[in-house]
């Protein structure tokens, strides 16, 4: 069937009569608008909505919270381990920096890879109305350019066939429920995620890259909030702002690079029509999560509770609303009859779940096609390159009429803080250390002393003092080390914030495990150190310890012996033990096997920042030295620097060993001085005797 286009102006009335043309629209074809006028469709129905709101309505209201104190502590210490990060990571796969999220049986969110827009299902969200674009000036055949665009018509059209016959009554009028013309105030929560592979704008390769919001005549700079040294930054930003629809109806989201000297440059946006998200019948304005809670980091954030929705869309269906039965275990709706244990037979039920009809009715939500609770991901596009793509942001957003009320209390998506813990170890002693050198009488020996640090941290090593001349491999220190360091529970890592080069001017965040590295040295006071051996535990896995040191082996690292370690030796956390003593071996590589280096005796202790305060503890023997108390180790009398100490070097090292050649060259000095004395008298005396002067 032949439809010729429809052409759509714009015209400015100016003075004197004149009425130019703003801008115009061609639609060459009109087959996606046919349609059965006898047929009611949702998307006719859906242009009631906003009628709906001045309907009875449920509207959630914050009570004070006065759960029991034991509740409370553990709600605080869930929210240690679970936020709405490990909801993300979840969801994404990244198992490993969700904690124990999915254990408890919480919800997950659908991460889309592309704008909601583009999503098959919600049909670009322009079920409602189209968005035709207005065009000034023609573009030229060989031009590729696309004519100016001055502005947008929204609107949609119905084309159907009318009968020949006039005695045929005319068909249902189409668009017969129109939304108010008049402005819809809104609350609007923006929430920016991440960034994904930005275009890097600075010289190393990288960007500072923060968040600019414009809607209307409102603007949101977060330039304080920078992420510094990044090409994927995790924003983690909520913004909240109340706007009029239709006329702040395009949401600019902008990303932009800090510069502290020259002006920041724009790394690209992307715009959103809130519009379209508001009148969407997919429910786009807000996502539907998979489970109904009343508390948590799950909590239901809509204005209307999952009933008061189902009854809606029960009316802009056209079908009767939904039934309960069996105290609101069982729905029906459209026609079927839905159970509740159908959607939970194998879901874990916590305690954040809300009563059993609104659980219930938020399932049949989720089977009739609408936007489920989602994070979406938007190309951002420069002025500059239209075409381009300068990276990828993560994020979603609610729109909620004031009409109805207080919307729910919304996620808090801020990065996740890091706590403060110190971690605290007392070398004891050490044994069966490789004796590295040969001492000036020929007596094998080593300067044991041992050295420490935490992976990420490398400017914070710290050693003990030197237990000189071991020379059986034993070491006795008494010294502590101790580290301060950022941890994220619910990620189980450490955060470091260090400079990369010297020249930066702010410091670049890294995640690392929390492993400790402890190594045995040989001191030597004119040449570099001896390396002799080394020991890495991961603090959330130690490797069993043993109570005396001969029962400690290799067979306890699983890297050594190329398996798991022993059932009866389970490997533990120290963030749960809190505290752990026992020696450890350390190992050496010799001709491509790792071999026994030493063995170390340990305290290791973690505590948070309270805990530390509460119970301090110095550096070494410092003061204050509590917690425990650490006395100076007892070593043998052969312990000492040689250079430092010659009168013991004498009696310790040269008489011990050369004693009876020292006896045996004085007894021998001794006769040659008699000898000598007697060959000096001798010639005398002979002589007196054969004159004899005294003689009479």
């Amino acid at each position: 069937m032949y439809t010729p286009p429809i052409v759509i102006k714009v015209i400015d009335h100016r003075p004197f009569g004149r009425k130019p043309v703003v801008g115009q629209c061609t639609i060459d074809s009109l087959e996606e608008f046919r349609c059965d006028p006898y047929v009611t469709k949702a998307e006719v129905a859906m242009s009631s909505k906003v009628a709906l709101m001045s309907a009875p309505r449920d509207v959630i209201i914050d009570i004070e919270d006065r759960r029991p104190l034991l509740e409370a502590q553990h709600a605080e210490k869930e929210k240690e381990s679970v936020d709405w990060w490990s909801k993300f990571y979840s969801s994404i796969g990244e198992h490993e920096r969700c904690g124990p999220y999915l254990q408890k049986g919480y919800d997950t969110i659908k991460v889309y890879e592309e704008e909601l827009e583009k999503v098959p299902d919600f049909q670009g969200l322009n079920d409602f109305c189209k968005t035709f674009k207005l065009q000034r000036g023609k573009a030229d055949d060989d031009d590729d350019e696309d004519p100016t665009v001055v502005g947008e018509f929204k609107g949609s059209f119905r084309m159907y066939a009318l009968s020949d016959d006039p005695g045929v009554p005319a068909p249902p009028r189409q668009f017969r429920e129109l939304p108010d013309s008049g402005p819809q105030e809104t609350v609007v929560r923006i929430y920016i995620v991440r960034g994904i592979d930005l275009q890097p704008k600075d010289n190393n390769g990288k960007c500072d890259p923060y968040i600019k919001i414009a809607l209307g005549k409102k603007t949101i700079e977060d330039r304080d909030n920078y992420k510094p040294n990044t090409l994927n930054p995790t924003f983690g930003r909520m913004f909240e702002i109340t706007c009029f629809l239709p006329q702040d109806k395009d949401l600019k989201i902008s990303v932009y690079d800090y510069d502290m000297l020259s002006s920041d440059e724009k790394v690209g946006e992307t715009v959103i029509d809130l519009e379209n998200r508001f009148l969407s019948r997919f429910g786009s304005y807000c996502g539907l999560p998979q489970s109904y809670c009343v508390s948590g980091i799950n909590q239901w954030r809509d204005q209307l509770k999952p009933m008061k929705v189902l009854e809606n869309l029960a009316r802009l269906k056209g079908c009767r609303p939904p039934v309960t039965s069996d105290n609101g275990n069982t729905i029906a709706f459209g026609g079927r009859e839905y159970s509740l244990s159908d959607f939970e037979t194998n879901k874990v039920i916590h305690q954040h779940l809300g009563p059993a009809d609104e659980r219930l009715a938020l399932h049949v939500l989720r089977t009739q096609g609408l936007v489920p609770e989602h994070v979406e991901t938007r190309t951002l596009y420069s002025s500059f390159q239209p075409t381009l793509s300068q990276g990828k942001l993560q994020m979603w957003v609610d729109v909620f009429p004031k009409s109805l009320g207080l919307p729910g209390p919304p996620f808090d998506i801020s990065p996740r803080k890091p706590k403060k813990y110190f971690l605290r170890v007392v070398i004891w002693n050490t044994s069966e250390v490789i004796l590295d050198e040969t001492s000036i009488t020929g007596e094998r020996m080593s300067d044991i002393y041992v050295k420490g640090w935490m992976p990420g941290m490398e400017e914070d090593k710290q050693k003990t003092d030197v237990h000189y001349r071991s020379l059986d491999g034993d070491g006795n220190f008494n010294w502590r080390l101790v580290y301060h360091f950022d941890y994220l529970p619910a990620e189980q890592l450490c955060l470091v914030s260090k400079k990369e080069h010297f020249w930066s001017l702010d410091k670049t965040e890294f995640r690392t495990p929390p492993k400790l590295i402890v190594q045995i040295w040989d001191n030597d006071k004119f040449s570099l150190d001896d390396y002799l051996g080394t020991l890495e535990l991961d603090l959330h896995h130690l490797i069993p310890h043993s109570k005396t040191p001969e029962k400690c082996s290799l067979k306890v690292i699983p890297e050594v012996t190329g398996s798991v370690p022993h059932k009866g030796h389970p490997s533990t956390s120290l963030f749960e033990q809190k505290s752990v003593r026992g020696w450890w071996p350390c190992v050496r590589e010799e001709d491509g096997k790792k071999v026994l280096a030493g063995k170390v005796e340990m305290t290791l202790e973690i505590l948070g920042e309270k805990e530390a305060d509460e119970r301090p503890a110095g550096k070494g023997r410092e003061e204050p030295n509590m917690n425990p108390k650490l006395d100076p180790p007892n070593r043998p009398e052969t312990s000492f620097f040689w250079f430092t100490n010659p009168c013991k070097t004498m009696k310790f090292i040269v008489w011990r060993r050369f004693k009876w050649i020292f006896i045996g060259i004085i007894i021998l000095l001794i006769v040659l001085l008699f000898v000598g004395i007697f060959l000096y008298s001798l010639p005398n005396y002979i002589s007196m005797k054969i004159v004899n002067p005294f003689h009479s």
